[in-house]
């Protein structure tokens, strides 16, 4: 037979990078005592249907910390861990003002300073490649430059190129990389960008905290600064302030609680 039981999770919505509801990046945040089996992960990250989903664990050294798209579990994500920051220096370790996470790309930190919270995050060795035709079909323009780490960067030749780009979402999924951005030096902002990851069943990412992790070393080695305000932008958008430190990229926002529930969590279990 089989015995049922629910698991309640406290659920938090954040718009990462944001001064308000609405705009910047939207990713959930869900607190558990303990870590269940990657299925139910990946069902509530699949169930929620944002851009990633965070499950946070406290744990001896900080907590655990593992994001999930509604299609896969990804090794790194900036604007769920600044979410993951926000709802526990507010609501559970309110006396703190730096977080350590453990997660897959190793320890992270997060500061608070002031209404922003700052991301320590490891930055992307990015290479040449060719610019292709493909390239041109999936962004509706040609790129200038092509560079691969983790992700697909194409560096457009002027802002507007990287505002009014609409993507073939089909084409990219053929391109390389986990994720496509596409970005320019800007008119107002240092740099100007947009994301996406058809791969992950996310079109467009609205605000992307590990592709600035890819654009950041490649801006600061052209522009030869360190200092960067960056804009990502999408329909919802989103400022970053963005530090290029060597290895590490250092990336601040603010943040706006969305909504907070409870989810319930049915396990099914085969008992005898």
């Amino acid at each position: 037979m089989k015995n049922n039981s629910q698991q309640r999770i406290r659920f938090y919505q954040v718009d990462a990078f944001s001064k308000g509801p609405f705009t910047g990046n939207p990713a959930a945040v869900c607190l558990l005592e303990t870590w269940p089996e990657d299925s139910v992960l990946q069902h509530i990250a699949t169930e929620n249907n944002l851009s990633e989903t965070a499950f946070v664990v406290r744990q001896p050294d900080g907590f655990g910390l593992r994001w999930f798209t509604p299609a896969v579990e990804v090794d790194l994500c900036g604007h769920a861990t600044l979410a993951a920051a926000y709802v526990l220096m507010r609501f559970i370790v309110r006396d703190l003002n730096q977080i350590s996470f453990q997660t897959k790309s190793g320890e992270l930190t997060v500061r608070k300073k002031g209404r922003q919270y700052e991301l320590n995050l490891p930055s992307f060795p990015l290479s040449p490649v060719p610019v292709t035709e493909a390239m041109a079909e999936a962004i509706g323009f040609m790129p200038d430059e092509a560079w691969l780490g983790r992700d697909l960067v194409c560096v457009m030749e002027r802002e507007e190129y990287v505002r009014k780009a609409a993507p073939n979402m089909e084409y990219i999924k053929q391109l390389p990389g986990l994720l496509l951005h596409i970005t320019a030096e800007g008119k107002m902002f240092d740099c100007v960008t947009r994301s996406f990851a058809p791969k992950l069943k996310v079109s467009e990412d609205p605000v992307c905290g590990s592709g600035h992790c890819h654009v950041i070393p490649l801006w600061a080695e052209k522009l030869k600064k360190q200092d960067f305000r960056a804009l990502q932008a999408s329909e919802r958008s989103g400022i970053l302030y963005c530090r290029f430190s060597g290895d590490r990229v250092l990336i601040a926002g603010e943040a706006a609680l969305y909504s907070i529930a409870d989810l319930y969590v049915q396990e099914r279990r085969e008992t005898i």
